[in-house]
């Protein structure tokens, strides 16, 4: 039985793909900011593809945050570790984005971009567990 949204976890899913795919380009070509920030919004997507599927909707990054570690974090659904990365990454996109003065040194973004993989396999994982098939999706949900 297919999952009432499973049409936007498997959006949220490709989005969060394609933006580990941007991050890991954009750190190849030195444009370490801008992988930081893909980083993030890959986390950020998968995260919001978990809460569709505990039928939570999100519009704001402090909402994913707040209801993610509430609702999935708390209730031991997920490893706590999770809660960490979001928060790190959101606070590095945030600098990454607005602070012109932020110069990561490039371990730190290959560590964001690392803990954005990790981030999205759990992810999967959880809804794999759950029953949720990818592989009728559109196109390829997940780029290896």
């Amino acid at each position: 039985m297919r999952h009432p949204h499973q049409e936007e976890i498997e959006k949220e899913i490709q989005r969060s793909t394609k933006s580990i795919g941007a991050a890991e380009r954009l750190f190849e070509e030195g444009f370490l900011e801008d992988a930081i920030s893909r980083s993030y919004y890959a986390i950020l997507h998968a995260a919001k593809a978990v809460l569709l599927f505990e039928n939570i909707r999100v519009d704001s990054h402090e909402a994913v945050k707040r209801l993610f570690g509430l609702h999935l974090i708390k209730t031991s659904k997920i490893d706590s570790k999770y809660s960490r990365i979001l928060r790190e990454q959101q606070d590095d996109r945030y600098l990454a984005d607005y602070d012109v003065a932020f110069c990561p040194e490039s371990e730190r973004v290959q560590k964001r971009i690392e803990d954005a993989k990790d981030f999205l396999e759990a992810m999967l994982k959880y809804l794999q567990e759950r029953g949720i098939d990818f592989s009728e999706s559109e196109g390829n949900v997940v780029h290896k």
